[in-house]
């Protein structure tokens, strides 16, 4: 038996022995001025030589508290150099570090709590009153730790501050931290879904699958040593200093991507020459429509990756006049429990617009290198065992199961989901369900066609039988966006006389009014009457604004909708 030898860090440690001075992070902060209304900028940097010695002080400052290898601690920190710092200590100690997103809610933030109950918490001090206020992780942790804030803050958080602990951090023999080396498929970290299909699940991820996304951003995205990245998604700019790669963090509240202001991401893209950028659907098309309208091009960078949620095609054409004509946006299929799957390239998917908007669903490309993407038929029942014959061949609709090293095993002391979710494979490991419809083309494209909980099925009866006409949120939605008064729209099951019947409910373009309800109802029947796969669907609703997801901004609450369109429907 071989002896345990992963370690995310070893990234880490070879870039600082290779390119010592070279860029690790650098965290825009941006200053308004008295005089004028354009902000100036400045930057905090740290090379890969200082952030590998901070992240070694720090995790023996973590240990000689008392916190070490196999206790989970969560992290609440902004994005900052001492996030980086602190992330990577807690790899190196063996600790588990628990990534939650802030913008999931408080209630989904205190089932968090729950479910990983963590001993130590990491966080900065409104995290820390937060935490004390709503009595996160009352019953398991033992252990805290304030980071920044001013002194006022630091004392309401009732936590020892990070620059305390260094202080008191007694004089070592060993200058480099002695790494903690885990089996490769041994718990490294748990990272919490968004809670934005569902409650949030705990996904444990192991060295071996942060090793194997590592490889496929280097192999089949492309990314070398040396590049930049704006680092607009925590997560993924961990990756930065594993590629070699300065990770360049915006002003912006990482938690609200929508509210980020563009001449700030801009100004730090401008300032580093940023090669690469990773953005959200919702953010790719804030930056798309305000680089268009100040005229402003990003002629340094040479790859831009969306991720999160399926990008509109409308916001991938805009965003791609801002950049040299050979230079790919790349549209990426994944998820919290498997990421990357697959993605396709502007020029390859700019095409695929009219049979998107005709109801073919979304093409999201081809199986990154590694991973095997198959369909099976549409249930909610568990399945304990794969078999060959689940497939479904070539066009045909079913729930997406993926396999690959870069695939969560199981969730954390969640027996029911992983039930729903995993497949164990007699070939070696799991497969995992993605909960999402779609099908694979002859080419072997996958297209995606909505959440297997989004579907919507109706009991039809023809004669003395009966059938099921199933509609699909992706496919029938499309349909209804091309009409020119519809910004959005979401399909919702209603109940009405015991029966589920198809509802739409439409969010209308802002720049347009509708004086006319009556007129657009019918248009939408017409539209409607054309496609084989909305036929049947004939109740619509006009909803002022949907409910949102906060970070994507691109996945309706559809389950909110639902119980809001029965409601209005009976009135």
């Amino acid at each position: 038996m071989t002896s345990p030898s992963a370690n995310l860090c070893r990234h880490l440690n070879t870039a600082a022995n290779e390119t010592p001075t070279a860029l690790a992070v650098a965290v825009q902060q941006a200053h308004s001025g008295l005089l004028s209304s354009k902000a100036r900028f400045s930057y905090d940097e740290i090379n890969f030589a200082q952030l590998d010695k901070r992240s070694d002080d720090i995790a023996f400052a973590l240990n000689q508290q008392g916190i070490v290898a196999g206790m989970k601690a969560v992290l609440m920190v902004t994005p900052s150099i001492e996030f980086f710092a602190l992330t990577f200590a807690l790899f190196k100690a063996g600790i588990i570090p628990i990534l939650v997103d802030p913008g999931m809610g408080t209630a989904n933030l205190k089932q968090c709590f729950e479910d990983a109950q963590p001993q130590v918490f990491i966080g900065i001090p409104k995290a820390h009153i937060a935490r004390q206020l709503l009595g996160w992780g009352k019953d398991s942790v033992r252990h805290c730790v304030n980071v920044g804030g001013g002194s006022l803050a630091r004392l309401l958080s009732g936590a020892p501050s990070l620059d305390e602990l260094l202080a008191q951090s007694i004089k070592r023999k060993v200058k480099q931290y002695p790494m903690v080396k885990l089996n490769d498929h041994e718990m490294a970290a748990i990272l919490f879904t968004s809670g934005s299909t569902g409650l949030p699940k705990g996904v444990i991820y192991s060295h071996s699958m942060f090793e194997a996304q590592i490889e496929a951003l280097r192999c089949d995205y492309g990314i070398k040593p040396g590049e930049r990245d704006l680092a607009t998604f925590p997560l993924f700019s961990l990756f930065g200093p594993a590629l070699g790669m300065a990770s360049i963090v915006p002003d912006m509240d990482a938690s609200k991507p929508i509210s980020a202001k563009p001449e700030y991401l801009f100004a730090a893209i401008e300032q580093y020459q940023c090669s690469n950028l990773f953005v959200n659907p919702a953010l790719l098309e804030r930056l798309g429509q305000a680089g268009v309208a100040m005229k402003h091009k990003l002629t340094s960078v040479k790859r831009v990756i969306s991720a999160g949620a399926p990008a509109s095609i409308d916001a991938i054409a805009r965003f791609s006049t801002l950049l040299a004509e050979d230079v790919p946006v790349l549209n990426s299929y994944g998820a919290t429990e498997s990421l990357p799957i697959s993605f396709i390239a502007s020029q390859d998917l700019l095409p695929t617009a009219e049979a998107t908007d005709k109801g073919a669903g979304i093409c999201v490309g081809k199986a990154i290198q590694g991973v095997e993407i198959r369909i099976i038929a549409i249930s909610d029942e568990p399945i304990a065992t794969w078999q060959p014959e689940l497939s479904l061949e070539a066009g045909q609709i079913g729930e997406i199961v993926v396999k690959g090293p870069m695939i969560s095993q199981s969730y954390y002391r969640n027996d029911k989901a992983n039930a729903l979710a995993k497949i164990n494979d007699p070939e070696g490991g799991m497969r995992h369900r993605m909960g999402d419809l779609g099908y694979l083309d002859e080419l072997g494209n996958l297209w995606m066609c909505g959440r297997k909980a989004h579907r919507v099925d109706v009991l039809e009866t023809q004669g003395t039988g009966a059938m099921i006409k199933r509609y699909l949120s992706i496919p029938c939605e499309r349909v209804f966006n091309t009409h020119p008064q519809v910004r959005r729209s979401a399909l919702v099951g209603i109940r009405l006389n015991g029966q589920v019947m198809p509802l739409l409910c439409i969010e209308l373009d802002n720049s347009l009014a509708c004086s006319d309800t009556k007129a657009l109802y019918q248009s939408l029947k017409d539209i409607a009457a054309k496609h084989p796969h909305t036929q049947g669907i004939e109740r619509f609703l006009i909803h002022p604004s949907f409910p949102m997801d906060v970070r994507h901004n691109a996945k309706i609450f559809r389950e909110k909708l639902a119980i809001w369109a029965q409601a209005k429907w009976k009135e």
